[in-house]
């Protein structure tokens, strides 16, 4: 599996489109398009494009929590079941009164 493989030129993206969709479909690796010997885009299956959207969320995710967390900007575990245990009481009550 070598990179050198999966650079094309768009020339070739323009005369052979349907060979590297297959390719990239079948390999999971995504190709590197070039124009003028500079690399201008990447073409990726939608299967791998959608895992790295995941991914890459989920990174956003960690890094936002680690940066609560550094500010201070956390609580404890039970702290925090303790509060949803009162919200859900105080539902249930609310609910029990109306008609």
């Amino acid at each position: 599996m070598k990179v050198s493989e999966d650079i094309r030129p768009v020339s070739y993206l323009k005369s052979r489109t349907a060979d590297i969709l297959a390719q990239i479909n079948e390999t999971h690796r995504a190709v590197i398009i070039t124009q003028n010997g500079e690399p201008r885009g990447v073409l990726q299956d939608t299967e791998s494009y959608e895992r790295m959207k995941t991914a890459i969320g989920l990174m956003k995710l960690l890094a936002q929590g680690e940066e609560d967390i550094r500010h201070g900007r956390s609580s404890e575990q039970n702290e925090v079941f303790s509060r949803l245990s009162k919200r859900l009481k105080s539902r249930k009550r609310r609910t029990a009164d109306e008609p």
